[in-house]
């Protein structure tokens, strides 16, 4: 069996550990390395001849990541929020110009995903709809990644609440009103784990997909 070679970039923040424990589990991936601040990311993707890089960083670091990773010939698979329009356009040239794939994922967890196509189906009938996102207080980005990917899938401008407190891991409901009624729609990740299915299916399948894939909706 040939593996998949795979380096973690921000294998030192709390996404990145838990992507390397849920690697070390898998016996068709092959963790090649863990970079973080200070290391020469190009360097270490050449010198393991690494085939997909999984970035979790921060949303200021996360194109020049992108880049080169990209321009290494390693695909990438980026959970790293706060990506704009601008920068996915950006990275679908990239894609194309080095000939590899950029897997770009809001949210990892597959019951994060139901609840973005539940409440796209769930807007054709309750049109009146407010989004709440809850994450712990070192998150740096608002709105979220997902709350934002929630709303685009939704084809509206819809308020978005951010809450950012100690306690809480990633939660978000989307509130629907209607005439003596209300509906919500409701995911909560109690733990970083809940992300790893999500990312090891993404390393899985980014060799397979053609350029730029924005949401892990687009692999179920």
């Amino acid at each position: 069996m040939v593996k998949i070679k795979v380096l973690v970039n921000g294998a030192r923040g709390k996404m990145g550990s838990e992507t390397v424990k849920a690697l070390l589990k898998e016996k068709d991936l092959e963790l090649v390395g863990q970079a973080d601040l200070g290391d020469n990311l190009g360097a270490m993707i050449t010198q393991s001849n690494t085939d997909v890089v999984v970035d979790f960083t921060l949303p200021k670091n996360v194109m020049a990541n992108v880049k080169t990773i990209l321009s290494n010939k390693a695909h990438a698979v980026i959970g790293t929020t706060g990506l704009t329009k601008e920068n996915l356009v950006k990275i679908k040239k990239l894609c194309a110009k080095y000939k590899v794939n950029c897997i770009v994922a809001p949210n990892f967890a597959i019951g994060a995903v139901l609840m973005m196509r539940f409440a796209k189906e769930a807007i054709n009938y309750l049109p009146a709809a407010e989004i709440i996102e809850f994450h712990h207080e070192s998150k740096v980005d608002k709105p979220s990644g997902t709350a934002i990917k929630t709303a685009h899938l939704m084809g509206k401008e819809l308020p978005i609440h951010s809450v950012r407190l100690p306690g809480l891991v990633a939660h978000q409901e989307v509130i629907f009103g209607g005439l003596g009624q209300t509906l919500t729609i409701r995911h909560d990740s109690i733990s970083r784990e809940s992300f790893m299915p999500g990312v090891v299916m993404a390393v899985r399948r980014v060799k397979q997909v053609k350029g730029l894939v924005y949401g892990l909706e687009n692999l179920l």
